[in-house]
Parts: C-alpha cells; structure tokens; sequence
C-alpha cells in the first residue's frame, strides 16, 4: 500500500495521516515536517525558509527526491506532502482542503500567534510554494486533477477523514 495525503497548511494533512499510520501499520513520511524542521536547523522562519527556497531550487528538490525513492522503493508508507501525489506514480492519491480562514485558525491553535499574523504567513508561504512548483516542475498546486480523492476537512473532524480515506485504502487494495 502507497498513499499519499497532500493540502494546503493547516488542511489536516499530518494529523490524519498519523491517525491512518496508526489505523493500518503505514509509516508516515512528512514533507512539511522535513521543511519545518530545517527552517529551524538555517535558524529562519517558515516564511524567511521559503524565500530562501524560491532562490534555492535544491531545498525543494532534496525533499522531492527523497519522496520519490521511497514511493520506488518502498511498501506500505503513506507520502505526507504538498506535491506527493506528483512524486507518486502507483499510489492512492488524497488531496484535504478546508477553506483558509478555517486552516488559518488550525495553524493558530497548533503554533499560537494572531490570526491576522498566521493568515499573513500563510498566504506568503502558500504564494512562494506556488511560484516554487510552478518554476520548479510546472506544477499548479490548484489542478487536482492529480487526486483519487479530495475531501473538505472543515465539513468532517480529523477521525472522520480519516474514516473516509480508510474506505477508500480497503477498496484500493481490493484492486
């Protein structure tokens, strides 16, 4: 089993993904864990990281990378990431959505800071990844096309998204 769960910050993304991790025995390989944790390793902010990264295409590329060998490579993980549904060929691929003021209070709740602040950060950054993916592998993170499934995380509690993707996993592994 390959899955991939890809959103925008503050969709669910992680926290579902480790509810399914522990649902079914997949280990979780997070992209935004990667980059958040070496924003702090270059001592920046989220934002200051990503400015950096949209002048440094191999920050983006070094975490792709990686991606792809484990979805070549590897067995029963699931592909926590912006772009993992594009780094992933035979996977069953999920897209969460939620509204940005809804994402924008989750991020709120999970780092503190004002919700004028975090919306600010969130639109920067969410601005540099497009202009990144888009440079980088023309991509456009809106097309969801990519997806098997999209599900909005603001109509359905963490459990029950991933109650939904978990029905999904069951009849993917049928096939």
């Amino acid at each position: 089993m390959l899955l991939t769960i890809s959103g925008l910050p503050g969709s669910g993304t992680t926290t579902v993904s480790r509810i399914l991790s522990q649902n079914h025995g997949l280990e979780m390989i997070s992209a935004g864990e990667v980059f958040r944790s070496l924003a702090k390793e270059y001592g920046m902010t989220l934002a200051e990281f990503g400015e950096l990264a949209e002048s440094d295409d191999s920050i983006d590329l070094q975490i792709d990378e990686r991606q792809k060998e484990m979805a070549r490579t590897r067995d029963n993980i699931i592909l926590e990431g912006r772009l993992a549904g594009h780094m992933a060929t035979r996977a069953l691929k999920v897209w969460i959505k939620a509204p940005v003021e809804v994402r924008v209070r989750r991020i709120v709740t999970r780092e503190c800071g004002s919700f004028e602040q975090k919306l600010e950060e969130t639109r920067e950054r969410e601005a540099s990844e497009s202009i990144r993916y888009k440079g980088i592998y023309s991509i456009d993170i809106g097309d969801l096309s990519v997806y098997d499934l999209v599900i909005d995380s603001m109509k359905w509690d963490q459990f029950q998204v991933a109650d939904i993707i978990s029905c999904a996993i069951e009849r993917f592994s049928e096939q």
